[in-house]
Order: C-alpha cells, then sequence, then structure tokens
C-alpha cells in the first residue's frame, strides 16, 4: 500500500508575544531555533489568503528533529481567543518528560497555569499534567513509568 503522506513536518501555532512564546518553548520545553524569517510579499499573501501579509516565523526543532513553527503576524494581529480544552479541532500538543512533578514546580514558579496537579492514568502507564503556553495552547505534559 502507498500512503499519501510521507510523514509529519510542523505544527504551526500563531502567537502575539513572540518573545514570551520562545522564552516557552526554548528556555523551558528544550525546542532549538532552526530558522528565523520574515516572511511578506505574493507567495504569502495567496498562501495565506491575506492581503499585504507579514509573518516573522520562527521554525524550532527537539533533539529528535519534530519541528514547530511559531508565525508572529506583524499585520493582521488578532486578539487572544479563549480557547477550551474540548473545542473541536486540534487542541494541544503532547510532550514526554523524565520527571513531571520537577516540571510543574519549575513552570508553575514561573507563572505558568496548569489546569490540575499531575494525574496518574488509570492504568498506572502515565502520570500526565496540561499546561498553557503563553499564547494559549494546550501543552500535555507526560511522564511514563519505567518498565518492570
Amino acid at each position: 500500500m502507498s500512503y499519501m503522506i510521507k510523514n509529519f513536518r510542523h505544527t504551526g501555532i500563531v502567537v502575539n508575544d513572540l518573545e514570551k512564546s520562545m522564552d516557552f518553548y526554548v528556555d523551558k520545553l528544550g525546542f532549538e531555533v532552526q530558522k528565523v524569517a520574515d516572511e511578506s510579499g505574493e507567495y504569502i499573501d495567496t498562501l495565506l489568503g491575506l492581503d499585504k501579509a507579514m509573518v516573522k516565523t520562527v521554525k524550532m526543532t527537539l533533539h529528535n528533529d519534530q519541528m514547530i513553527e511559531l508565525l508572529d503576524f506583524t499585520s493582521h494581529k488578532l486578539d487572544k481567543v479563549p480557547t477550551a480544552i474540548n473545542r473541536i479541532g486540534p487542541t494541544h500538543m503532547a510532550f514526554t518528560v523524565s520527571d513531571l512533578n520537577k516540571v510543574v514546580e519549575e513552570f508553575t514558579a514561573n507563572g505558568i497555569e496548569f489546569i490540575s496537579e499531575p494525574v496518574s492514568s488509570p492504568d498506572g502507564y502515565a502520570k500526565v499534567a496540561f499546561c498553557k503556553a503563553p499564547e494559549g495552547t494546550y501543552i500535555e505534559l507526560v511522564e511514563l513509568k519505567e518498565g518492570p
């Protein structure tokens, strides 16, 4: 069987405060910036369906080459809209961590909001907590139980 999709490339996240968001994704989650670009012109206008769009993009990866892209529209800014964890469409990104309690403690000390304290899954396989990135994106942090 031949599949149309070869792999998952990246997730795009629109932000209003690029500096604060980069602090979260780079300094807190460990992403490494690969490319920063100011994009505008006919290509971007056509691609995005906007007129005279200007957007700063920051592509960043984890050590395993998983990529996200932050997009800061310097034109066409919209106000931050509160999101719900149960809204239709993509709602969160999940990352595996080695010590969830330590991450929650550090993030909370830095003003990062959590939905709840870490909770163990019913099967005991994982401990999980959701926090919010600066732009409101829900981030699921998962600590997996060590094997027997």
